[in-house]
């Protein structure tokens, strides 16, 4: 009999998706080998309308065949299906409440940043003037509770970097479309930035913030937004 080379592990994905991001890094944080597929979302294929047919979206993590969708269960599982390969990115189970911290924050930062961000580049006038300012609002709020911690969890990279740090690159576009600086509002959250991305893991998967813009202006000539 033939032997199956199908991968083990599959992630189907797009490149500019912070959540797609979060899932590579994850995989490398756990020195997990898996094959990455790039979707086009204008056309989505069999296997990814197959794998997620609620949503119909990336990212999908395909594990022996078995899908696994929606970015912060993806990072969970990939966290609790490789327990021993690296270090937790969630706190062990036996601090529930860093646990659901972790939670709390990591759907915090699900729930306002891609909105706000969304906005910010889809409106113009005193409806993206207000998607700025909520988004300035977010981050700070998201700079308070990193406080004097390295990272979200304190000395160690963890469930709330990995949801959060992928978004960092889209922080000059933020600034070219809202006219602020994310450096003077939120100083620690840049320095943050910085730290992480001095992880493989995180260089390896966050996208050029110039093909990001490139890729905002795509956006913005397709649904007919005004320069």
């Amino acid at each position: 009999m033939a032997a199956d080379l199908r991968p083990e592990v599959v992630l189907l994905d797009f490149w500019v998706s912070p959540f797609g991001q979060r899932c590579r890094i994850a995989l490398a944080e756990k020195g997990v080998p898996y094959e990455y597929r790039e979707e086009d979302l204008l056309n989505k294929g069999d296997l990814l309308l197959r794998s997620n047919p609620v949503h119909k979206k990336i990212p999908v993590l395909l594990h022996a065949g078995r899908p696994v969708c929606e970015s912060l269960a993806i990072v969970q599982y990939v966290d609790e299906a490789w327990p021993d390969a690296a270090p937790p990115l969630l706190p062990r189970d036996d601090d529930p409440y860093a646990r659901a911290q972790a939670r709390f924050w990591a759907d915090y930062i699900d729930k306002k940043i891609y909105d706000c961000q969304t906005r910010l580049w889809k409106l113009k006038g005193d409806a993206q003037e207000q998607a700025k300012k909520d988004l300035i609002e977010v981050l700070e709020t998201l700079e308070a509770e990193l406080a004097g911690k390295p990272y979200f969890g304190g000395d160690n990279f963890g469930f709330v970097d990995v949801a959060l740090v992928p978004f960092t690159s889209w922080f000059p576009t933020y600034e070219k479309l809202g006219g602020f600086s994310v450096e003077k509002c939120c100083p620690k959250i840049v320095a943050w930035a910085k730290l992480c991305r001095e992880r493989e893991s995180v260089a390896m998967a966050l996208t050029d913030p110039d093909k990001v813009y490139e890729f905002v202006q795509f956006l913005q000539s397709k649904f007919g937004v005004k320069q």
